[in-house]
């Protein structure tokens, strides 16, 4: 049975006054329970419930805005998923609500708590709906936005392929709305040179932009999982990307070689990391080189941050440009023991470690 993972951007379940399009959602239920006839499993991550809050419920102009997101959110949830059951329930579809906090995935064993309560829904014929707690998150333990929420569910439920639903075709060489710009269909590598392209412009309900996108994206698929993003608010979408019913003009992620569960894991915590490892260039190259290198202390120049065993790490090279994430085999008082000798356990090894 294959797996995907669907995420749905506020601009596709609401109209530019800021309501709900039920005939919008009325079709993506229809389309999941298409694909679950067709032997899909599918997970939903779905924004949405702070526009929806927002129309229901007016706050004072006193109100902070962290305090009027939690309220909203809190409104807003409770009727995006009545709708979404109501709709699935006449395909005789059953979902669950997932809320999550970005603390949820900073250690591994909540990771696999929430890995495992997934599967038990999914086993069960139950579709997920995913989003964030926003009753409960502050800024600083926020999501970038459920795009990179999405990843996250992505890289730990190991699916398929994850499908980014915004308001626009993909990603465009330039400002989508003028005609001299044109869509990038496929995406293999390296996206950096791509950034000067990508509008920083934000969703009128959301908190995301499609540089969000393109980062979580490209990621993504550096850890083995093709990424579409599309145009969510055109009919049966997925149905026709994954049937290729229609040639449907989109932006592709090309995936690299599938990573190992832990890779996938350490592929969505950017921003979890507990220190940073700054190595010299010589270490630089061997973890770049195709073959497969551990990190060695030999190769470390300094430490930023406190870190145990278990620990994400960040590295960094000596321009303090990002190079991967790791999980230390053991804590920095005995790193900084073995730091420049030959010989030493390698700080993380290879099968723990995630490259960009």
């Amino acid at each position: 049975m294959k797996r995907i993972c669907i995420k749905i951007g506020s601009n596709v379940l609401t109209k530019d006054n800021g309501e709900l399009d039920k005939e919008r959602i009325e079709n993506i239920v229809y389309q999941i329970s298409e694909l679950q006839k067709q032997g899909y499993e599918c997970l939903l991550v779905s924004s949405g419930a702070v526009a929806i809050g927002r129309g229901k419920i007016k706050i004072s102009d006193k109100a902070d805005t962290v305090s009027a997101r939690q309220v909203w959110s809190s409104v807003g949830q409770v009727k995006l998923l009545n709708i979404y059951s109501d709709y699935l329930s006449k395909h005789k579809l059953d979902c669950a609500q997932v809320l999550v906090t970005k603390q949820d995935f900073r250690t591994r064993e909540h990771y696999l708590n929430m890995k495992n309560c997934l599967n038990a829904l999914l086993s069960n014929g139950i579709i997920p709906i995913i989003n964030e707690n926003d009753a409960i998150s502050v800024t600083a333990l926020m999501f970038t936005d459920n795009d990179e929420l999405s990843g996250l569910i992505a890289s730990m439920m190991s699916v398929d392929a994850l499908y980014l639903l915004s308001n626009i075709n993909g990603i465009y060489n330039g400002d989508p709305n003028k005609a001299s710009s044109t869509l990038i269909q496929t995406i293999n590598g390296d996206v950096n040179k791509l950034k000067k392209f990508i509008t920083t412009k934000k969703s009128n309900f959301g908190r995301g932009g499609m540089l969000t996108k393109c980062s979580i994206a490209a990621r993504i698929a550096k850890s083995g999982i093709p990424v579409h993003i599309a145009n969510g608010t055109k009919h049966n979408i997925i149905l026709n990307l994954i049937n290729h019913t229609n040639e449907i003009k989109h932006t592709e992620f090309i995936a690299s070689k599938k990573s190992s569960n832990v890779k996938q894991w350490l592929a969505g915590s950017d921003g979890f990391e507990k220190a940073i490892i700054a190595i010299n260039q010589g270490a630089e190259e061997a973890l770049l080189s195709h073959k497969a290198n551990s990190l060695l202390p030999i190769g470390i120049l300094r430490f930023e941050g406190q870190f145990e065993k278990g620990d994400i790490i960040k590295i960094i090279d000596t321009k303090g440009k990002t190079i991967g994430l790791g999980k230390a085999q053991y804590c920095r008082s005995k790193a900084e023991i073995y730091m420049g000798k030959t010989n030493a356990k390698p700080l993380v090894h290879y099968d723990y470690l995630f490259l960009y």
